[in-house]
């Protein structure tokens, strides 16, 4: 056989058996080539992406949109994911203003959704061309390194939007309801921000275990949400009446108070809180809205004796067999039809800077998304 019969024949045969062996197609054109290249198993990519760097803590303006930001490359037990959308949390604005620190610059975003693009050294569970939803940071750009740790494929039946609508927000409520204060059928609960991101899926999973809801809201037509979800009592803060919210809760409550208050609002609704909870009751708080709840005198708990938690989402499920525990439980209710999403509004990444004043403007009902 003649040499260059010999290199034609070869090739043919390495054509065959990339295409037996990755047989899929893939989502996105650019990523169509597959290649080895330092231990990392990755298609063809760009060098440069399109992404929303913070520099230095601030208002909105602090978000910078570029559209020549490097492209990361995975390391040791990380997946470089090619975003099809990112979700935007109230969570990080704080890290843009500082109130949590972290270092700068950064980019801001805490979930997102979309195809595995890239694998790193010694990682292993994930193909490339997978359909993943991840938990990590620098979800504000095209694509994302994360930890294979905190990544699940996501199953057959949910889209991405319902997926990122209800990821963070649906395990940090799922692990709150079960492990910080198991609710019980029959509890009274009081919930802050009924109609929010995370306030509009606890509604619907306090009401699957059977507790007595009062949502709290800003507005009629928040409120009205509040009440479709199948909330018991809803009030209005916003209104005359909804000023005065802790009579309405014990009234509601036959001056009982609440079982357990989940107050994400904080330095607005704290001394309310104390108040609206029972004797030997909870509270948890797991939020910032109107800034943080100020350092509280230990003496305040003593005559209900009651009990406060400051829980995170990561403390329960630090652990591959927690997160795959909780992120199974929330795609069974997804699949099932058990728990409705609901997004606000997707947004294209260069409009981050309206989203976070659409969130701390309190506009906004349900989950906002971006699409990078």
């Amino acid at each position: 056989m003649s040499l260059p019969t010999l290199r034609r024949t070869t090739l043919r045969l390495a054509s065959l058996r990339n295409h037996i062996i990755h047989p899929q197609p893939l989502a996105n054109p650019r990523l169509f080539q597959f290649h080895f290249q330092s231990q990392v198993h990755t298609m063809s990519l760009p060098t440069t992406m399109r992404a929303v760097i913070v520099e230095q803590t601030g208002g909105p303006e602090v978000l910078q949109f570029k559209t020549d930001h490097p492209v990361p490359t995975p390391g040791e037990g990380q997946l470089l994911v090619h975003n099809n959308i990112s979700g935007v949390n109230y969570i990080d604005t704080y890290f843009r203003t500082g109130l949590y620190a972290s270092p700068k610059p950064e980019i801001l975003g805490r979930e997102g959704a979309g195809i595995v693009a890239a694998i790193g050294p010694n990682t292993s569970g994930f193909n490339v061309g997978d359909r993943v939803a991840w938990l990590a940071t620098g979800g504000y750009a095209e694509y994302t390194a994360v930890p294979a740790a905190k990544t699940v494929k996501i199953p057959e039946g949910v889209s991405d939007e319902d997926v990122v609508a209800s990821f963070l927000s649906g395990l940090t409520v799922l692990s709150f309801a079960k492990e910080t204060y198991p609710v019980q059928k029959g509890d009274w609960v009081l919930l802050h921000a009924a109609a929010g991101g995370a306030g509009f899926l606890m509604t619907q999973i306090l009401k699957s275990i059977g507790a007595k809801v009062i949502g709290t809201a800003g507005g009629a037509e928040k409120c009205a949400l509040v009440k479709s979800l199948g909330a018991d009592v809803v009030i209005d803060y916003r209104s005359e009446e909804g000023k005065d919210w802790v009579k309405l809760v014990k009234e509601a409550t036959g001056g009982r108070g609440v079982d357990v208050v989940y107050d994400s609002v904080g330095k607005d609704t704290w001394e309310g809180s104390l108040e609206a909870v029972k004797r030997k009751g909870t509270i948890v708080w797991f939020g910032n809205a109107s800034g943080p709840v100020p350092p509280i005198p230990l003496p305040k708990l003593s005559p209900k004796n009651v009990k406060i938690a400051r829980p995170t989402l990561f403390g329960y499920i630090e652990t591959r067999e927690e997160f795959e525990y909780y992120t199974n439980e929330l795609f069974s209710l997804l699949q099932s039809g058990q728990l409705k999403t609901k997004i606000h509004k997707v947004y294209p990444l260069e409009d981050i800077a309206q989203v976070h004043k659409d969130l701390e403007g309190r506009k906004t009902m349900g989950k906002s998304l971006l699409k990078p």
